[in-house]
């Protein structure tokens, strides 16, 4: 999973990286970003202080072991 923010809906408020655990958001141009999406815990705590649903969590292709 991966988390995704959707920039037509951040109002660049900028709680989703001051409540990340991880940091792994950073704003910038009043933008969230999501900077390191393979240290993201995907505890939803960004997702969550979003007012505007901009947070979403994404399954992205599955590696299997062969």
């Amino acid at each position: 999973m991966t988390a995704v923010i959707d920039k037509k809906k951040c109002n660049g408020c900028g709680l989703c990286a001051l409540y990340c655990p991880l940091d792994v958001i950073y704003m910038e141009d009043g933008i969230g970003h999501v900077v390191y999406p393979d240290e993201c815990w995907h505890c939803g705590a960004c997702r969550q202080e979003c007012a505007k649903g901009a947070v979403r969590f994404e399954f992205g292709a599955m590696m299997l072991a062969v």
